[in-house]
């Protein structure tokens, strides 16, 4: 995998035939404590925290795009939109960074139902993020939570329930992620160089892997 373009917000990089984007939604401040807790960030009201606070972690939240020659955009999550703390919800000016045409996106793939993970759907200005989007993958155990969201609604008919191996194209295959929150779901993208694993929030600092719980989305080559 080769990096291919760089700006603030947008990490572009090319793997065989194919596009992937770090898109950055933007971050959140949160106390160290609430690490190793469940059932992860999404879940939480948020403490208001001096920045003296020794212990403040800023967690970054980042959205993945998977640009292939054959088939439109799948975007893997798709960050917290207008509805969480202001520091969030910049996916729209990531992608404005990166050149990508938000119209050009066709699948959303969601990790899980986290706040921060599925808001996106619309904009900060109450827009729908994606005109032309036709499917949002979730797993079957994830259905409930993207329910329990009345905002979201007008997407339900758009939801395609999916189980560990089944496939969103012919390169990217959905592997089963148990432990972070309800159905959480990877996605392995395999471009013929590398297989790339879109593990949403099971890895929080790097360094220290045990530290887990609320992270935000990560990849690794696998």
């Amino acid at each position: 995998m080769i990096v291919s373009s760089q700006s603030a917000n947008a990490l572009g990089c090319i793997s065989g035939s194919w596009k992937i984007w770090s898109l950055s939604d933007g971050y959140v401040d949160m106390s160290a404590d609430l690490l190793r807790r469940g059932p992860g960030l999404g879940q939480y009201t948020l403490p208001r925290l001096s920045r003296q606070e020794p212990s403040l972690v800023r967690l970054s939240v980042n959205c993945f795009l998977l640009e292939g020659a054959a088939n439109r955009g799948v975007l893997i999550d798709c960050g917290a939109g207008g509805r969480w703390e202001p520091s969030l919800g910049h996916l729209e000016r990531a992608m404005v960074e990166a050149g990508i045409d938000p119209s050009s996106i066709g699948v959303v793939a969601l990790t899980h139902t986290h706040l921060d993970h599925l808001n996106g759907l619309i904009t900060r200005e109450g827009r729908e993020a994606f005109a032309n989007l036709s499917r949002i993958v979730i797993a079957h155990d994830a259905v409930a939570g993207f329910v329990d969201q009345p905002h979201l609604e007008r997407f339900q008919r758009l939801l395609v329930p999916i189980k560990e191996g089944d496939r969103l194209n012919d390169h990217v295959v959905a592997v089963a992620m148990p432990g972070h929150a309800p159905g959480h779901m990877g996605y392995v993208l395999d471009s013929g160089e590398d297989r790339i694993l879109f593990c949403g929030d099971l890895i929080h600092v790097s360094q220290h892997p045990e530290r887990t719980s609320t992270s935000e989305p990560s990849f690794a080559s696998i």
